[in-house]
């Protein structure tokens, strides 16, 4: 089950910053301060080393998080909830682990709302639909969805070794038949739903995945 092996979707964002240039003009050395300003600005993530091995992943940054911070990404302080946006900003949402729990949910206000997995308990088709009409009731401008390990039905290939082995955990999900989880996707009609795929919002560039 590729979902056993990371708790929430992994999401990555690359934003690139384009360094103006001039032709014919002479740069003074405030210009050229400001141009290296620009070229420090420009953002690139690598691909992690572990990235086509989830599971070697999981292992390595779930021992060393207590005392190795990954190159690629960068503590930030967290903005209040009630703090203005500044003109020209883009304002990401990013929650997971709702859990088919989203009524007393209050929501910030933001442009793009990202949900990083586990938005239902087991992923019935039930809880997907409920999941869906939640988002649409948001005013993002966009929302994009990852799936996470509690969304069983996404998982073609563990529903039907599920399905063989009846596992006494899942009864309920054991007992769908494959018609009624084969499409369980295309219930996500308020959202972008990323599945080992990336989409460009605002400029940023966001590549999700279940692993």
């Amino acid at each position: 089950m590729w979902r056993s092996r990371w708790d929430a979707g992994v999401l990555k964002a690359e934003a690139l910053a384009l360094l103006p240039c001039g032709l014919g003009m002479a740069f003074s050395q405030s210009h050229v301060m400001a141009a290296r300003r620009h070229q420090h600005s420009r953002l690139m993530v690598e691909v992690d080393e572990y990235s086509s091995n989830p599971t070697q992943a999981f292992t390595f940054y779930n021992i060393n998080q207590g005392r190795f911070q990954p190159p690629h990404v960068q503590m930030v302080d967290p903005v209040p909830h009630d703090a203005p946006k500044p003109p020209g900003y883009t304002r990401f949402v990013c929650v997971s682990d709702t859990h088919s729990r989203t009524d007393p949910i209050q929501m910030p206000y933001g442009d793009v709302l990202i949900h990083a997995g586990d938005f239902t308990e087991l992923g019935l088709p039930s809880e997907v639909k409920k999941f869906n009409e939640w988002l649409g009731s948001l005013p993002y401008e966009y929302k994009v969805v990852v799936a996470g390990n509690h969304e069983l039905t996404f998982d073609q290939e563990f529903m039907a070794d599920l399905i063989k082995q009846d596992f006494y955990y899942f009864p309920s999900v054991s007992k769908l038949k494959p018609e009624n989880y084969e499409n369980v996707q295309s219930l996500l009609t308020n959202c972008i739903y990323l599945q080992d795929a990336e989409v460009t919002v605002r400029g940023f560039r966001i590549y999700g995945s279940p692993w």
